[in-house]
């Protein structure tokens, strides 16, 4: 197994920790994200991170249920897809054109799934109470490549305006503000 695979595995992990706590009567509640609610921080990912890995890589679609029928489960068999496509060296290592230009399966997948997921759990504990806490060297290494590049990443789009937070901020809030959330 690679390092990136590992390091998916291990912050898909805290996330997949975090969907099957969350309380039935918790999926209602509002996520930071606006307009959200916990529900559908589970929906985003199971929504386009298929359609950008398997339709990029010509992987199978994750079959499971709905994110409405079940969100653990949605999720749970985006997971298993994405791993063990990471796990499989001729996925893992082969290169596609994508809108990042030429890039190997487990390294765009790196740069945009893996943070992406640290986010949203974070994200999803915040909606439903649970463990906001995230791995540390995660944080650390997301921080420490998306600050230098914060004003290429907020005109992507994919970010809303920056939080102020104190100058002596720990790392997780640092990441967590950088994202426009309120931490």
């Amino acid at each position: 197994m690679s390092e990136i695979s590992e390091r998916y595995r291990r912050v898909a992990g805290q996330f997949t920790a975090r969907v099957v706590a969350v309380p039935d009567e918790a999926w209602e509640s509002p996520a930071p994200c606006e307009g959200w609610v916990a529900r559908d921080v589970v929906g985003h990912l199971v929504e386009w991170l298929p359609g950008f890995f398997c339709g990029t890589w010509d992987l199978a679609a994750p079959s499971g249920p709905s994110v409405d029928e079940d969100p653990a489960g949605a999720w749970a068999a985006l997971d298993r897809t994405l791993q063990a496509a990471l796990d499989d060296p001729s996925v893992a290592g082969s290169t596609r054109e994508s809108p990042m230009g030429p890039t190997t399966f487990e390294a765009a997948l790196d740069m945009i799934c893996t943070p992406d997921v640290l986010v949203h759990t974070w994200d999803l504990a915040r909606a439903t109470g649970l463990d906001e806490h995230l791995d540390p060297d995660e944080v650390h290494r997301f921080v420490s490549s998306m600050e230098p590049m914060d004003e290429v990443l907020r005109r992507s789009g994919h970010y809303g305006p920056r939080v102020p937070v104190a100058d002596d901020a720990d790392e997780q809030t640092r990441l967590i503000a950088f994202v426009g959330r309120q931490p």
